[in-house]
């Protein structure tokens, strides 16, 4: 079938199909179809569009003719009726995804427009039926192409696009509204924020400097990650900041932790929260960490060269890593006996907190060097302030106190 072309004249559209003139147009809640039984041609366009005319100037002077037989040429009229109501075109989902994002990148982190926005765009375009009226049968291709989580997920962002789309008057309803409700899913499990003993921290580093688990044929040794991740332990940095590091941000006692880099959409922007800070390297505990950026550093460092880079200069992807090398480390560590279970990369900042917090250090400080809130370390980190000790002053008071 040949695509219709359209122009519109005011109330009433001129349309060409299969290079004939119709008119369509709408009165008192109907709509007309009127067959011209003519040509697609120059000269026969502006008969059609005189014909368009003669219409809405009858309906504007309340003249119009219901019956059609004024308009009609000697060819056929067709007129669509409750009996047999034309087909209503369809609303593309695609289109007000399209617009809703657009809308949505004024106030949303660019990595959160590429990463999230852009996968239920990927899904969108897969749908078999990618209308809006077709929300039922969107709602059984989810649920059975992904898991309910994902399915349920997605829905409640197609329906967020249609709550806006709405208010600007682009469509009159949601038909997802209900749709991620009926979806049943299990109770999220809490992430982890289980910390590595002092022991298990101390085999992990020392089985990547000494290269214990790494193949003859890997193209870079484990060793080369070390620095790295004594970082992670020294300073419970987020991995995604940690790769970001540039030796303009290294001072002499102090390191300006102020970007992160998304490894996944290879964006570098701010911090999680937005703020930079700075972690503090002139403590005599720190010493180590102090070596780890003499070990790095280059004689002539470029200022905007990275602290860890990748093998080619680029910035570590965290989840290549993660999979690559950190799991099969850790967990022949765990098959070994000297690491008590598997944990992730992100766990090593949970270590770093809750070490800080077991040392006794306040939770002010803790969450200032680690750019997170108080209320954030006194929530997820409870067991290890529990553990701090009343101290003892020392004091033999032998006078009465009075109340």
């Amino acid at each position: 079938m040949q695509p219709r072309k359209r122009q519109s004249k005011g109330m009433v559209s001129v349309i060409s199909t299969h290079d004939r003139l119709q008119l369509r147009f709408h009165y008192g809640g109907r709509r007309y179809y009127l067959t011209l039984g003519l040509a697609d041609t120059q000269v026969n366009r502006k008969v059609a569009e005189a014909k368009a005319k003669l219409i809405e100037s009858d309906i504007i002077y309340e003249r119009f003719d219901p019956t059609l037989e004024k308009y009609k040429p000697q060819n056929a009229l067709s007129v669509a009726n409750t009996a047999a109501p034309l087909p209503v075109p369809k609303t593309s989902l695609l289109d007000l995804w399209e617009k809703y994002t657009q809308f949505q990148q004024a106030h949303l982190e660019e990595t959160t427009i590429i990463r999230d926005y852009g996968k239920i765009e990927k899904r969108i375009r897969k749908f078999p039926k990618p209308y809006l009226e077709d929300a039922i049968a969107i709602q059984a291709h989810l649920l059975s192409e992904f898991a309910a989580e994902t399915a349920k997920r997605t829905l409640k962002q197609l329906s967020a696009c249609c709550n806006w789309a709405i208010r600007k008057k682009l469509i009159s309803e949601n038909p997802f509204k209900e749709l991620a409700q009926e979806v049943k899913t299990k109770k999220a499990s809490k992430v982890s924020r289980k910390p590595f003993s002092k022991e298990c921290v101390a085999a992990i580093i020392s089985a990547f400097e000494h290269n214990t688990y790494c193949s003859k044929y890997s193209p870079i040794s484990h060793s080369y990650y070390a620095p790295y991740v004594k970082f992670l332990f020294h300073t419970g940095c987020r991995p995604e900041e940690a790769i970001a590091l540039k030796w303009k941000h290294v001072e002499k006692n102090q390191i300006y932790i102020c970007e992160a880099v998304a490894t996944d959409v290879r964006i570098r922007k701010t911090t999680k929260t937005d703020t930079p800070r700075y972690f503090p390297i002139n403590f005599p505990i720190n010493e180590e960490l102090r070596a780890i950026f003499e070990a790095v550093r280059p004689e002539h460092p470029d200022p905007n060269s990275l602290v860890f880079p990748a093998r080619r200069g680029k910035e570590l992807d965290t989840h290549n890593f993660l999979n690559r090398v950190w799991k099969p480390v850790v967990e022949k560590l765990v098959e070994a006996g000297k690491v008590k279970e598997y944990l992730p990369q992100y766990n090593c900042r949970h270590t770093f907190i809750t070490l800080c917090l077991e040392s006794g250090i306040i939770s002010r400080r803790v969450a200032d060097w680690c750019g997170t809130s108080v209320a954030v370390i006194e929530e997820h980190y409870a067991g290890a302030i529990a553990h701090i000790q009343v101290p003892s002053f020392g004091l033999t008071d032998q006078t009465t106190l009075e109340d």
